[in-house]
Order: structure tokens, then sequence, then C-alpha cells
């Protein structure tokens, strides 16, 4: 049996974190961030303007319909799951995502204040559709209604308790948990996207997932606007998110 994971987060989460736990699994290839040359082809200004650009545009596929064949293609031998770390940010209001519904879907969510604070240390502006949030709030709306379950996972939980939802996410998929998902070698991977000296850098000195710990945010008025405009996509899905007792 194939298992086809599409794990949708938005930017300055634990996604990477994330994608190192699945593909310390012998069974689990790993995919990073597919579209982001599509993303970046078809974004100008400050949305467009990345770190690495050129090098992750002669990288990957632009053509998001290339992309979306390319996760569909057989997998290697041996190799039963396949897992997708998606940065939701990278989608677009008109992208089909007909395609992603027979995946099994999660959507990784991070409080929007957290996620603005750590975004601008990286980069000077911000926008709403930076963040990814009101993607994933789309994301819920059009996957969900087909009747498969999309698990909506709190990086704020998951941290305090990372083997309880690995656990019930491998479960959910029908697939055993490994032991070899909590700790990892440090370092980096064949699989990391060409972006990754830019924004890895601490996931390249992990080996396992940081406890939780609540973090002091101040915004400056910009900032807080953006937190402000994405807040009630995040309280909707974070009502809707997976609690473990």
């Amino acid at each position: 049996m194939t298992v086809r994971v599409g794990m949708w987060s938005g930017p300055r989460n634990i996604s990477t974190a994330m994608m190192r736990a699945w593909e310390n699994r012998p069974d689990t290839v790993v995919v990073d961030e597919p579209f982001y040359a599509a993303y970046l082809a078809r974004t100008t200004g400050s949305r467009g303007d990345h770190p690495g650009r050129e090098d992750v545009l002669a990288a990957q596929p632009t053509d998001p319909s290339e992309v979306v064949a390319g996760l569909a293609a057989p997998l290697p031998d041996g190799i039963a799951v396949q897992y997708v770390k998606h940065m939701t940010h990278h989608l677009l209001p008109e992208d089909d995502l007909s395609w992603a519904r027979p995946l099994r879907n999660v959507l990784l969510i991070r409080t929007p204040d957290e996620v603005v604070a750590s975004y601008l240390r990286s980069r000077e502006v911000c926008e709403p559709e930076d963040i990814g949030i009101l993607q994933q709030g789309r994301l819920l709306d059009e996957l969900g209604p087909s009747g498969e379950l999309v698990p909506v996972i709190d990086a704020a939980d998951f941290l305090r308790d990372p083997e309880s939802y690995l656990r019930w996410l491998c479960d959910w998929l029908g697939i055993g948990f490994t032991d070899r998902m909590l700790a990892w070698p440090s370092g980096p991977r064949d699989s990391d996207g060409v972006w990754a000296p830019h924004w890895y850098d601490a996931v390249w000195a992990s080996t396992g997932f940081e406890p939780y710990r609540p973090r002091d945010v101040h915004l400056d008025a910009a900032g807080e606007a953006v937190a402000a405009a994405c807040r009630p996509a995040y309280e909707r899905l974070h009502d809707a998110r997976l609690v473990l007792t």
C-alpha cells in the first residue's frame, strides 16, 4: 500500500523538523516544498524577492502542473510512504486544488503573532498572504468537505507531546510508528531544498524536536496589522485542531 501525505504548513513553523522526523523512517521518501519555484515564478515585488531566488527557480519546475505530475510518480522500490512538506503561502488564489484531495492531508498551524515575529527577523516586510494561515483556511474548506478527515495540528500542542501526535498520525495513516521519528542525525540532507542554507540553520543543528516554550512576542504596528488580519482564520483552525487527551 502506498501512502501519500501532504503536510501543509506556513513558514516559520516546525515544518522542517517534522520533515526530518518522517525522513528518518526507512520506508519514507520526503519532498521539500515542491511548489517553491512555481510560486516565485508567479510572484513579483516583495513576495517574490526571496533569498536564493535564482537558485530555486533553476532547481525546480516552475509550471504547477509539472509539479503535480512529479508528485504522482511511482515511489522508489522499498518505499511505501511519500511525505511532502508544503508551504501554504506557495498557493495562489487561482490554483486548482483538486489534485490534493486524494492525499492524506494534514494542516500544521502556529499562532500568527509568533509566525509574524519570526518572519520579520528574516525579512524586512510581511503581508498576510506571506504567512500561510489564510491559505490554510482555504485548504480546510476545500479538502475537508469530501468526507476525508483533515487533521489540524497546532505546533504548540505538538511540541508538548511529539510522540503522542506522531503515534496518532501513524495510526490514522495505517502505518507503524517508530522511535526513529523522534530523533535524527544533525546536519543537512540531500533532500533539502537549495534554499536550505538561507533558512535551515536551526534544523541542521537539531537532533530532535525542541521542547515547547512560550514566546514573548512584541510586534510593531505593521506586524500587528498582519497578525490581526490572520487571527480569525487561525482561531477557526485552532478550534478545529486535534486535541489528544
